[in-house]
């Protein structure tokens, strides 16, 4: 006797294998799309970051045209802006608020009719004063200055590295050392400035006119037409190898030539000019604004 026919069953096997194909093309579907819309999100964050800080730059003095970099910079990456805002947070005009959104098409998810969504993103940037500044240069740089007084930037002026105290030449050792530098520390941080961070407060002056060095003027020479930070000092204090300079803020130089006798009268010649340099952007109101200043995402 023949044992009972049991019924096939591939043609359910078929049926759960289209099932399961599909519900792997639909995952498949929504990774794909879902990474290429965080790539579309990620996109739009860089360029509003980029529009914030290229719209800070022009800040405080000029909203308007920091409102107009701040468009021109996105427009040339991909576009999206939404909303430009200036307001102050340390001090009048100081931040700039941008936002922006872009549509994300998807691909995939169009066959579960998702052709799109909207990424949006946001990015606060202010500028400072500085209140800690890297890549600094070891001339000081007194506060009475006439052009530092006027804030008058590019025009022809000279700073004279003359004696101010018993053997201190207005050369500050920027790295917070006491004693002398060496021509050579000296030659590198005219050449490439300080890579520290320097912080505002007393430093003490390098003793001695090192300007003859041959790696001093060479140094010189490697930056003539090219802006440069200085230390700005207010008051001094001591005497001979205790002679120091109450730094208490920072302003942007291009030396476009120099004169240097030893220890009589030398010179730079040049201007002074504003500058965004790298640093530490202060937090408080009524800092010192020698034209130097600090840019930052801040949110």
């Amino acid at each position: 006797m023949q044992p009972p026919l049991r019924p096939r069953d591939s043609g359910q096997v078929a049926v759960l294998a289209i099932l399961f194909l599909g519900v792997l093309l639909g995952m498949s579907a929504v990774v794909l799309d879902v990474g290429s819309w965080y790539r579309a999100d990620r996109a739009l964050q860089s360029t509003v970051d980029a529009a914030a800080l290229a719209g800070a730059q022009a800040l405080p003095d000029d909203p308007g045209v920091a409102n107009n970099l701040a468009l021109e910079y996105a427009g040339k990456n991909g576009g999206g802006l939404d909303e430009v805002t200036i307001s102050g947070q340390v001090t009048a005009n100081d931040t700039i608020l941008v936002t922006g959104k872009r549509p994300a098409p998807g691909f995939f998810t169009k066959l579960f009719g998702i052709d799109e969504v909207e990424v949006q993103a946001r990015a606060v940037a202010r500028t400072g004063t500085l209140e800690s500044a890297r890549w600094a240069a070891p001339f000081g740089v007194d506060e009475q200055h006439p052009m530092i007084q006027c804030r008058c930037f590019n025009q022809a002026t000279d700073l004279e590295l003359e004696k101010v105290g018993p053997g201190a030449f207005r050369l500050l050792n920027i790295d917070g050392s006491h004693g002398g530098s060496g021509p050579p520390i000296l030659a590198e941080w005219i050449a490439n400035g300080y890579e520290g961070y320097m912080p505002l407060g007393w430093y003490y002056s390098d003793p001695g006119a090192k300007f003859n060095s041959s790696q001093v003027t060479n140094a010189l020479d490697s930056r003539l037409g090219t802006d440069m930070l200085f230390p700005v000092y207010r008051n001094t204090r001591g005497g001979g190898a205790n002679f120091e300079y109450e730094v208490v803020g920072w302003a942007g130089y291009v030396i476009t030539s120099y004169e240097i006798q030893g220890s009589k009268k030398n010179k730079l010649f040049g201007y002074f000019t504003t500058v965004v340099w790298e640093g530490i952007g202060s937090e408080t109101a009524g800092a010192p604004d020698f034209g130097a200043r600090a840019l930052s995402l801040v949110e």
